[in-house]
Formats: structure tokens, sequence, C-alpha cells
């Protein structure tokens, strides 16, 4: 695949109207999801749950590309067809998580690095052949005492920088995914400097390692307050700090920037894409890569019976419908009950 192939996989997945589904849950986390649902975790039931998402009707008027993780794309439906075929024939793009989880970094005082870069470019000349277009790595830092700390900055910064390096070699357009997470009881301030500061060393270790901006999409989280924090923010005020830090942050060169939810509840994620949306225009195109915003009800909904499939899509299709209006500035609560 070449140079422009790319460009136009990136151009596709922020497309207007349009969002990326992250249905890339490993192994351990859809454990614990299916487990809060009262069902037990086996390869069947992941496998059921991943088919009545990908077979969705009309999946494509909202989503444009669905992230899988590895044993999703090697699974096939209850009439045998590949569900990573399915999802092409839908008409939205296949993409792969690509990472192997964050692990304890070296060096530091609990904070994390993700790791995987040992073997990936054979893995992902494995994934092209199985029809990918895109791949996902992400990285997490907290805030806290001295955190995110300038070393673990710096060690996700090159990860995520060979990463995306490596994915366009093989004609993969990179989803960067650096999470600062919400986890704590920070204030909004404190997240907008740990997110500018993230950002920034990426963007320039992504310049080093020749990574081509117009051929990838960020994936950052939205400046919000640590979950515990006393006050938390309007989405008025999580809009304005979010679109601060990336304008000070993101080359006007990336397409689009594809936000996770990040914890927050499936109306809230909603309603703080739609504000940061009305603030526009912007330098780039700004959208969703949901997992639990979109995810969550849908798996809620089904609970594992068979007779719960259509009413499960509907819903996901539903909370497609609406990030979709939010992407473009039109959400309105009342759309939720529509």
């Amino acid at each position: 695949m070449f140079s422009d192939d790319m460009r136009l996989i990136a151009q596709q997945m922020v497309a207007r109207g349009k969002g990326i589904l992250a249905a890339d849950e490993s192994t351990g986390t859809m454990d614990k999801r299916l487990h809060a649902e009262g069902l037990e975790s086996t390869e069947e039931v992941r496998r059921q749950y991943r088919e009545l998402i990908v077979s969705t009707p009309k999946l494509d008027s909202s989503i444009s590309g669905v992230i899988l993780f590895d044993e999703t794309i090697r699974q096939s439906s209850s009439e045998g067809a590949p569900l990573r075929r399915i999802v092409a024939d839908n008409g939205v793009l296949p993409g792969i998580k690509v990472d192997k989880g964050a692990k304890p970094l070296a060096g530091s005082s609990g904070e994390k690095v993700t790791e995987g870069l040992d073997g990936l470019r054979d893995r992902l000349a494995e994934y092209v052949d199985l029809g990918m277009t895109f791949t996902k790595w992400r990285a997490v830092l907290d805030i806290g005492e001295g955190r995110p700390s300038a070393h673990a900055i710096h060690a996700n910064a090159h990860a995520l920088g060979r990463y995306a390096a490596l994915s366009q070699e093989a004609g993969l357009v990179p989803i960067v995914e650096p999470e600062v997470l919400m986890d704590g009881d920070h204030s909004l301030q404190a997240a907008e400097e740990a997110t500018t500061r993230t950002l920034r060393v990426i963007f320039d270790e992504l310049a080093k390692q020749n990574v081509e901006l117009e051929a990838m999409v960020l994936k950052p989280n939205m400046v919000v307050a640590g979950k515990d924090h006393e006050h938390q923010p309007s989405s008025a005020e999580v809009a304005e700090a979010t679109v601060r830090t990336l304008r000070r942050t993101v080359p006007a060169a990336v397409p689009g920037i594809a936000f996770l939810s990040g914890g927050q509840s499936d109306e809230m994620a909603t309603r703080n894409l739609n504000a940061i949306n009305q603030l526009g225009p912007l330098p780039w195109q700004v959208t969703f890569s949901f997992g639990r915003g979109l995810l969550a009800p849908t798996l809620h909904e089904w609970a594992g019976k068979p007779e719960n499939v259509t009413r499960a899509q509907e819903t996901l299709a539903h909370r497609g419908r609406l990030n979709a209006a939010a992407r473009d500035g039109r959400y309105d609560a009342a759309l939720e009950h529509a």
C-alpha cells in the first residue's frame, strides 16, 4: 500500500458524520465486563457478543471503522463467515489492536509503559494478509504527585513512535492513543497541563521517527477533571480546555482526532464531544473512538440471550447515531429518547 492509500484510509476513518468503534477489549477486560453481566467469559460467549457487534444492520451509517482484538479476527459467525469479513462487507474499515498492554515501567514509582514491539513487524505483515487496514496502540499515563513523569512520558512516546513507524511501513494507518487517565482527584487545570506535556513529547517523537502525520489518527483523552475531584467541569469548560490543549500541540497535518471516552458515562462523553465540535471550525476532523461509551449499554441489553440480539443491536446503532450527531455539533439531549 502506498502513502496515498494510507492518507485516504486515514481520511475515511474520520469522515464527517462517522466515528470509530473500539471493540478491541482484551480477553482479561472482556472477562470483567461479561462477569459484571453475570456471564461466563468463554470463547463462544465472546464470539457471540462480537458477532452481534459487527453484524449490526447499517453500522456503516455512523461507524467508519472497528478496532478488533486478535481473537476476533480469527473467529467466524454462526454461519461460518469470518467476523473480519463481515466488518468489511458491511462497509466498515477493519482495524486491529497490536499492543500487548501496559506493564510496570522500570525505574519509576508505579508508572507504566505499553509493551508489544518485539515481533511487531511480523505480526503486522500477518494482519495485512488478514485484511486489516489500520492499527491501534494505547499508552496510559496517570496524574498524581510528580506524575506523569518526564520518564514515563518519554518511554511511552518512544514506543508510540516506533509502533506508528512500523505500521506505516506495513501500509497500515496507525491510531496513536495516549490516554491521560481521569482516575484521581486532580483538577481540570492539572489534566490540561499533563495532557499538553504528553502530546508535545509524542509529536516530537513521531517527527523523529519519520511518521507521516497525514497518514495517522490521534486518539487522545478529552481534558476532564479527575472523577473524584470536588468540582466537575461543565461540557463547555471541558471543550474549552480540550480545544486549547489540542491547538497548542497537534499539527494541522493530522487529518483527524478521535477521542476515547476514558471512563466517562455514555451521555457525558457524547455531550462533551458535541461541545468540542461546537467550538469549530477546527484544524482537524474531530470525532469519537468509543468503546465503553458505545458498547456498555449494548452488552447490558444483550445479557447473553439470543432473543435480545436485535434489541442490543438497536441500542448500539442508536448510540452510534447520537455520537455521529455530536461529532458534527448537532447533538441534543432530547435525541437520547428519540
